[in-house]
């Protein structure tokens, strides 16, 4: 399979709007806590109006996933182009794909998107480890997620995510996450997240969650956070990534846009256990400002 040339960065970004258009391109998960229910969610709650393209529909809950089903690759283009031949779509999050054949119908799709005067920003959830460690992709389809990352202009792996996109094992100190992140910033253009929800068994304070925005020379920001004792955490990946686009395409500053994401997304994992929702990991509670203070009490 051969992915599209990658079109040269250069072409400038849709200018920052009050309400961003954004566009998910993602799973679904029917229990609302993840995928495209937790992306439109996530782009509500900042203020952007939510579009979405569905690349597998899920039979999952809070406690796992049952059964996948994915639709063919035209309908997954078709649903791409209905999008983007009517609506001008300012910030773009790509999440779950699956399987080479959709990541190649978003490439192709990507790269059209990208030619022209102005193009949406992008941002690209690697889905390809599990919270268990399990592999989500074969060799063929990592490599073919590495092949996209020329096309987006953030990734925001998990710690086991950025070591399968760097070809490395995993990292064993904060610091060697940071160097994995830089070094894969270099090769391919483009600005890393570095998440520390994975830290336990790293050399951070277990009290603790940094985060970092990672660019070819180095770390841009990094953020310290306390790290919440909760189970509810169903999602987390899939919402940060679409609350960093909408942020990001309302004021177009990156490191701004992290730190917004991760301070509401904080609130929203500490105030998820009062939604009671399911019996396995719970999902964030998304709206936690329309709740009010309340809601976020331990």
């Amino acid at each position: 399979m051969t992915l599209p040339a990658p079109v040269p960065v250069s072409v400038p970004l849709r200018a920052p709007r009050a309400v961003p258009r954004v566009l998910a391109v993602a799973g679904s998960d029917p229990s609302g806590g993840a995928g495209i229910q937790a992306d439109l969610k996530s782009i509500a709650a900042h203020g952007g109006y939510g579009m979405a393209v569905l690349t597998a529909l899920t039979a999952q809950n809070t406690r796992g996933v049952r059964d996948v089903h994915v639709p063919p690759p035209g309908f997954l283009r078709a649903q791409l182009d209905a999008v983007s031949d009517d609506v001008v779509v300012d910030a773009v999050k790509i999440g779950m794909l699956g399987d080479a054949c959709a990541i190649a119908v978003v490439a192709d799709w990507l790269a059209a998107a990208r030619r022209g005067d102005a193009r949406p920003a992008v941002v690209l959830d690697p889905v390809m480890v599990a919270t268990s460690g399990d592999r989500l992709l074969d060799p063929d389809d990592e490599q073919a997620v590495r092949a996209m990352l020329p096309l987006a202009d953030v990734v925001t792996p998990n710690l086991p995510e950025l070591a399968v996109l760097a070809g490395a094992e995993p990292a064993p100190t904060w610091a060697a996450a940071l160097e994995q992140a830089r070094a894969l910033a270099a090769e391919h253009g483009v600005l890393v997240v570095v998440k520390g929800g994975h830290l336990a068994a790293l050399d951070a304070p277990a009290a603790r969650v940094p985060d970092a925005l990672v660019g070819p020379r180095g770390v841009l920001v990094e953020l310290d956070g306390e790290r919440v004792a909760t189970t509810t955490t169903h999602g987390t990946g899939c919402s940060l990534s679409s609350a960093l686009a909408t942020c990001f395409a309302r004021h177009h500053d990156w490191e701004r846009a992290l730190r917004e994401s991760k301070e509401w997304l904080t609130a929203a994992i500490r105030a998820g256990a009062a939604l009671e929702v399911g019996q396995g990991h719970g999902p964030v509670d998304h709206l936690v400002a329309l709740r009010g203070t309340a809601a976020t009490a331990t």
